[in-house]
């Protein structure tokens, strides 16, 4: 019988990370495959180059006078199962990137630099590659720099076909030209701009609708989609923050707010001073058929819709009456749809959605 060690390991036997579960070599490898790509969301102010300890990026002080740095973090959610069980990871990061610099510009801050965490169960080179191929893209799209980020092997605690990913971005605005409540006013109009889909929010309630519930499979084309459900399901969210920065540019933009989980109502009310309110107006759009999809196979009412998800708007801007008609017109050469939604009035804070969506 041969000796055993208190563990229990027979101490003939050589332990490595490699027989934990960690490839350090697969890691390398990763790293390799994606610099071409991390490579192209890049600006002039980024120090040195991918495998450093931290990202440098030189702040240009001389174009500000009291330069405040924003900062935001966040996650895709559950929308990561879809994407795991089509084994299709390249849209993913581009929904990281959206839901961390839209965040950033809401203050009216620039977006500066992103670093983006990916935790897995094994590290798959070519799948990493794809994650941050798509945060890549969503950085060119945002005209941030990806400076750094860091991938974690996570044997035992994640199954090998599993991740989560995590972004972290800086922006920056001048003091006195930072949005926020202070700024609105009663007479506000509120202009909508159109999301491309369900973003990366309520994707919880979607599965266990169409994918429990109704059992519908996401390879299926499903007749409200004309297209394969998971298709529909993975279309990347809109990243608005070139959009937002060029209405600033252009008009006077007194606030934003990014429509997230919470929904539409929540989140323009975050925004909002005490003692304004704001209507809007559903009869103002029709949102996609996805929408009516899960509502209609789920029998999910109207409020738990409107609190759950973007029902087809991504981004509002609170602008004065003068300027909507070169905030449409700003928006509507920029390729994204945008239509007045509704109007800030005096009141205690709060937003009432009133009306019904087109049929």
């Amino acid at each position: 019988m041969s000796r055993r060690t208190p563990e229990g390991m027979d101490p003939a036997v050589r332990s490595s990370y490699a027989a934990a579960g960690v490839d350090i070599e697969a890691g390398d490898r990763a790293v390799e495959l994606m610099k071409s790509q991390v490579a192209r969301a890049t600006r002039p102010e980024v120090v040195g180059g991918l495998g450093g300890f931290a990202g440098l990026f030189r702040l240009d002080t001389s174009k500000y006078k009291q330069p405040l740095l924003a900062s935001s973090t966040d996650g895709v959610g559950t929308k990561l199962a879809i994407a795991q069980a089509m084994d299709r990871h390249d849209t993913v990061g581009i929904d990281l990137v959206g839901m961390v610099v839209d965040d950033l510009v809401v203050c009216g801050a620039e977006p500066l630099f992103l670093q983006d965490y990916i935790a897995c169960g094994q590290v798959v080179p070519e799948r990493i590659a794809q994650i941050v191929g798509g945060i890549a893209a969503g950085c060119e799209l945002a005209g941030c720099a990806l400076v750094g980020g860091e991938t974690a092997e996570h044997p035992g605690l994640m199954s090998p076909e599993h991740y989560d990913i995590a972004g972290t971005g800086v922006g920056v605005v001048e003091a006195d030209l930072a949005l926020g409540p202070e700024r609105v006013q009663a007479g506000d109009v509120v202009i909508a701009m159109g999301s491309s889909g369900l973003h990366s929010n309520g994707y919880s309630l979607v599965r266990h609708v169409l994918l429990q519930g109704a059992r519908l499979r996401l390879d299926a084309v499903v007749d409200e989609l004309d297209r394969p459900l998971g298709e529909e399901l993975l279309v990347p969210t809109r990243i608005y923050a070139k959009d937002c920065l060029s209405l600033i540019e252009e008009t006077d933009v007194h606030a934003f707010a990014h429509i997230t989980g919470g929904g539409l109502a929540a989140n323009l009310a975050r925004v909002l001073p005490q003692h304004l309110s704001a209507t809007i107006d559903r009869g103002t759009w029709t949102p996609a058929p996805v929408f009516s999809l899960v509502a209609g196979r789920g029998r999910v009412e109207q409020a738990e819709m409107d609190r759950t998800f973007n029902m087809g708007v991504g981004m509002v801007a609170l602008v004065p009456p003068a300027d909507v008609d070169r905030a449409l017109a700003l928006l509507t050469a920029r390729h994204v749809p945008a239509w007045v939604a509704g109007t800030v009035t005096a009141g205690n804070g709060d937003v009432e959605m009133a009306g019904t969506h087109p049929a």
